[in-house]
């Protein structure tokens, strides 16, 4: 067999997987585990006075993110660990240092 028609067979055996729809064409497998663990965690919408909306919002991006591939777990978990010192505050009324830490954290990570 020519290099030409090898070339020839492979285009016709990747037109025919093109044109294969879903209806039709199932996998022999199911799809991999890091394929469905891949879905985005839901955040929550903006909004919300005082610094628990804030810093809990933050927290499900960041859970989004790794939860993605956005973020890698280890730095997920050292912001999350940040994020808790901010929840921390907030919840026992130091709303301005809550603020600060939240602030503080999501440059450190690059989050604006």
């Amino acid at each position: 067999m020519s290099a030409h028609h090898g070339r020839a067979v492979a285009l016709l055996a990747a037109l025919g997987l093109a044109a294969c729809n879903l209806a039709a064409c199932k996998p022999s497998t199911p799809p991999p585990a890091a394929a469905v663990a891949a879905a985005p965690v839901p955040v929550p919408p903006a909004g919300g006075a005082g610094c628990g909306p804030a810093i809990a919002r933050t927290q499900a991006i960041v859970e989004s993110d790794v939860a993605t591939g956005n973020l890698n777990a280890p730095v997920g978990k050292q912001f999350s660990g940040d994020l808790a010192r901010a929840a921390e505050a907030c919840a026992a009324g130091r709303e301005a240092e809550a603020l600060r830490l939240h602030a503080a954290a999501r440059a450190r990570y690059g989050y604006p």
